[in-house]
């Protein structure tokens, strides 16, 4: 990345205001491209990198909606779901920020360093606390994520799991007292654990980006997007089933929306036991469903 770093003190006039905020902002932040208007939104949307297909499909969206409607759609780069985010709002025409956990010498990860090009071409901006040559280390993800949470009026978190540091950032974005938003999932999923407990602690379930606006108080458009269930948005794999028995019960898996049990899925496909078996065990391989405690789920 050939671009001029940029340094921007706390006691300057361009430090980001709602950063200047919180409780410990980074004395200096370091910058790629150039920030977007401070009178502009800026929401995060973050979650975890082992993303599902539908997880990062919702991602891509909302923050796509986001960009739509000139907000700044701010997260942390990573693999899974903030490099959907991130995508999203370049497919939506608007600006993005990228926070890194180490130097702007070196994009992290590597494998994003073609996004990241991107983001400044469109007029984005890639911010470090850390200076040139600092690596990245565990603890900085961390740090890093006050400055996500930091910097907006609100997160987004989707697809959280026990662990993922996404739940740090709600939790500085809590701390901040800054408004944290859930996309809810399956019950079972093991992606919604984390979000799931944020949601039983008092954050804001998601269905729509206009939820997010209204409380907000920002102004809500006349076109609704919702934010899909999982189950509402068709795996691209399917179409890599061409037995109709297989169909039929992906079909039925994807239509209840919660698991099954393997005598559920026969009454309701009311095919024989053992076709029921074969399909079931065709569509785990190619990893189209899943098994959980409770049964199989799309």
């Amino acid at each position: 990345m050939k671009k001029e770093i940029k340094t921007i003190s706390l006691n300057n006039s361009d430090y980001p205001s709602l950063l200047k905020e919180i409780s410990n902002p980074p004395l200096k932040i370091n910058i790629l491209g150039k920030l977007p208007d401070e009178q502009k939104t800026k929401i995060a949307v973050v979650g975890t990198r082992k993303a599902t297909t539908e997880g990062k499909t919702i991602a891509r969206k909302i923050a796509q909606k986001l960009a739509e409607l000139d907000i700044v759609v701010v997260s942390g780069l990573a693999m899974g779901i903030d490099t959907a985010a991130h995508e999203g709002a370049l497919l939506g025409n608007g600006q993005t920020i990228a926070v890194l956990a180490c130097g702007l010498d070196a994009i992290y990860p590597a494998q994003n360093e073609n996004l990241a090009k991107k983001i400044l071409a469109e007029r984005g901006a890639i911010i470090s606390e850390y200076p040139v040559g600092t690596p990245t280390l565990q603890h900085q993800f961390l740090e890093r994520n006050r400055i996500i949470s930091g910097l907006c009026a609100a997160t987004i978190i989707i697809e959280a799991p026990e662990r993922s540091g996404s739940l740090a950032t709600a939790n500085w974005a809590v701390q901040q007292g800054r408004e944290v938003f859930v996309a809810p999932g399956p019950i079972n999923h093991p992606n919604y654990r984390g979000s799931h407990k944020l949601i039983r602690d008092g954050a804001r379930l998601v269905g729509s980006v206009e939820d997010i606006l209204e409380d907000l108080q920002l102004e809500i458009p006349n076109s609704k997007f919702q934010i899909p269930n999982k189950s509402q948005i068709p795996n691209p794999k399917i179409q890599n089933i061409k037995d109709k028995n297989q169909l039929l019960v992906y079909e039925t898996l994807r239509e209840a929306g919660a698991p099954l049990t393997i005598d559920k899925i026969i009454q309701l496909t009311k095919l024989e036991p053992q076709i029921v078996n074969q399909a079931i065990a065709v569509l785990i391989i190619q990893e189209i469903i899943e098994e959980t405690e409770s049964g199989y789920i799309v």
